[in-house]
């Protein structure tokens, strides 16, 4: 009842009350990275969803393009700008995924949505992350995030498959709140980025 019904409704609702309240703050930080990414401060990424189903993720962009003397992007923590520095530390890059919400993509709660290329490498165990919605945040966010190791993060993701109900969802919400707050685990260790998952 809860996964069917409930969590769809109270999810759009939310992310659209959401993304007006925020409307402001929303503006003006597109206006900051407009000016800091020549003119890009959207990314988009296709990720896998529910079932494997793939879409298009919208974030705010907080590294700039800038490439090597070969034509390589630079490292992840080089391209990082000032501003794309503090909407990371302040998980506002997350605000665009409210419009992921709203197309039914994703959910307020469940497993991050992951790289597309990850999704061969999985085990069988590792893949029911995609029995449910991808979330903006989950309970691997809540405990430890980028900080923890893929091991960690993939059996948190399917404790919360098997455990999904509205108590949890509320229990992750106001704990990312704390999260987001104290700026925890947000990059892996001397990383602005977690190390890309290589398979088990």
């Amino acid at each position: 009842m809860y996964t069917k019904g409930v969590k769809p409704a109270a999810d759009f609702f939310a992310a659209l009350i959401g993304l007006i309240i925020l409307s402001p703050l929303f503006i003006l930080i597109t206006i900051l990275l407009f000016i800091a990414n020549n003119g890009k401060p959207f990314f988009f990424q296709l990720r896998p969803g529910k079932n494997g189903a793939i879409f298009k993720i919208v974030k705010f962009k907080t590294m700039n393009d800038k490439k090597d003397a070969n034509g390589q992007l630079l490292p992840d923590a080089q391209r990082l700008t000032a501003v794309g520095s503090f909407v990371r530390k302040t998980s506002l890059d997350e605000i665009p995924q409210l419009i992921n919400v709203l197309k039914c993509d994703m959910s307020l709660v469940g497993p991050r949505p992951l790289l597309t290329h990850y999704l061969p490498l999985y085990t069988d165990f590792q893949n029911r992350r995609h029995e449910v919605k991808p979330g903006i945040t989950g309970w691997a966010q809540v405990n430890g995030r980028n900080a923890i190791s893929w091991e960690k993060k993939f059996a948190y993701d399917v404790w919360y498959v098997d455990h999904i109900s509205f108590i949890l969802d509320l229990k992750i919400f106001f704990k990312t709140m704390l999260k987001v707050l104290k700026s925890d685990g947000i990059n892996a260790a001397n990383a602005a980025t977690i190390e890309p998952f290589n398979g088990e």
